[in-house]
């Protein structure tokens, strides 16, 4: 049974999109379906719903008092 698995190839690397198989050795047919621009970010779908974001880049989840590194 063959399975279609969406990646992107970029510089000679393939990076998954989302699932990826599972198998260590396999032949391979690979469909150019256009050049199209890298996406930003993406999110696993199978995490949707599962997970909870505390904080981000720009401000740390807890006060700079809590901070191991400044004690």
């Amino acid at each position: 049974m063959l399975k279609s698995y969406e990646a992107i190839y970029e510089n000679g690397q393939v990076k998954w999109l989302a699932e990826q198989p599972e198998i260590k050795f396999a032949r391979v047919i690979v469909t150019i379906l256009a050049e199209t621009e890298l996406p930003t970010r993406t999110f696993p779908v199978s995490m949707a719903g599962k997970v909870e974001i505390l904080g981000d880049i720009v401000s740390p989840i807890v006060g700079e008092e809590d901070w191991q590194c400044l004690k």
